[in-house]
């Protein structure tokens, strides 16, 4: 049988209750002297200390809740790397659900989450454009916040939460002006579904960048998938099949990367040659991007260190103020895109 508490407490010379204070970490306070006695026997003995006493004693465990959309999805694991890192880093452990973009399913992980007394939750995937379901999460956070949890978010969710930023709309800007001045004049958009905030920040940054120039985007030149390779595929598979506008753009912008792997696929299947009859480029620079058999042009995002920055902010004091990131962008011209030729 293992070393137990009462071991503990008898070799140091203490009451159990002493010995529970200092090892399971309560707020109610153990001389230093003391408590150093404890944790000396306690590591002699080779005490483990239990988890769930640890639990009621700090009214927390020692974990942190990562919730996100698609742990399969290149752009949220490179997300959940970073901040699985930073947990561990931390002394603590991840606890990661998958929603699957689903606000009902998001709003279940959260419950489950704050029963579980988590230290921290970070919410590593995109809000939603629909109030009532924003409003839902919101309810569940603040009651989670209200028994001293905190929250971080990757992209913004409000005031209210440290918050990390990707510059989407910028980073989406940067690369249609990098186009623009390769040249092309004729572009399509492949972007994400219309419930979530960050296919509507990317567009606008194109939507910025075209108008400055005097460019025109009709609508029939949005694609709307999901921020899937499937997605991509097939929103590319529709604009080659001749779209409303007669012409096929020179220029096709996929605003996630796995939506232009699928893009690529597209154009291969049918000859379509990249660059030379149509340039493509992604957003985010997942570790796929540079590894494709044409490396993939693209917005880089720190994804992992993203990841890393919301842990950190999420774990701060609760006595901070709410903190924020800034995550830089960098356009990355690679082999998939050129001057027109036509």
């Amino acid at each position: 049988m293992g070393v137990t508490l009462g071991d503990v407490a008898r070799e140091a010379g203490v009451s159990l209750a002493t010995a529970s204070r200092v090892l399971n970490g309560s707020t109610r306070k153990v001389s230093t002297g003391l408590a150093g006695r404890v944790r000396d026997t306690a590591a002699a003995l080779g005490y483990l200390p239990n988890a769930p006493a640890q639990a009621l004693a700090r009214a927390s465990t020692a974990t942190v809740g990562i919730l996100l959309h698609d742990v399969s999805d290149p752009y949220f694991a490179a997300l959940a790397r970073g901040a699985c890192d930073a947990v561990v880093a931390a002394g603590l452990m991840p606890l990661v659900v998958n929603t699957d973009g689903d606000p009902a399913a998001e709003l279940r992980g959260i419950r489950m989450l704050h029963a579980q007394r988590v230290q921290a939750i970070v919410l590593a995937g995109s809000g939603y454009t629909d109030p009532e379901a924003a409003a839902r999460l919101d309810a569940a956070l603040a009651e989670y916040r209200a028994g001293g949890g905190s929250v971080a978010a990757v992209t913004d969710h409000g005031p209210e939460y440290h918050t990390v930023r990707p510059a989407n709309r910028t980073g989406a800007a940067e690369l249609t002006r990098a186009l623009l001045a390769l040249g092309h004049r004729d572009f399509a958009v492949i972007t994400g579904p219309s419930r979530l905030r960050v296919p509507g920040e990317r567009l606008a940054g194109v939507r910025d960048a075209l108008s400055e120039a005097g460019v025109a985007l009709p609508e029939s030149a949005v694609l709307r998938s999901e921020f899937t390779r499937e997605g991509g595929r097939r929103a590319m598979a529709d604009l080659l099949r001749g779209d409303e506008r007669g012409t096929v753009p020179t220029a096709v912008l996929a605003l996630a990367d796995v939506c232009a792997v699928g893009a690529l696929a597209a154009l291969r299947e049918r000859g379509v040659r990249v660059p030379e009859d149509i340039s493509l480029a992604g957003f985010d620079d997942i570790p796929l991007a540079e590894d494709l058999s044409l490396p993939l042009s693209t917005v880089r995002i720190p994804l992992t260190l993203m990841g890393a920055e919301a842990v950190r902010l999420a774990l701060r004091s609760p006595a901070d103020t709410v903190g924020s990131f800034d995550a830089p962008v960098q356009v990355v011209l690679r082999s998939t895109t050129g001057a027109p030729r036509r």
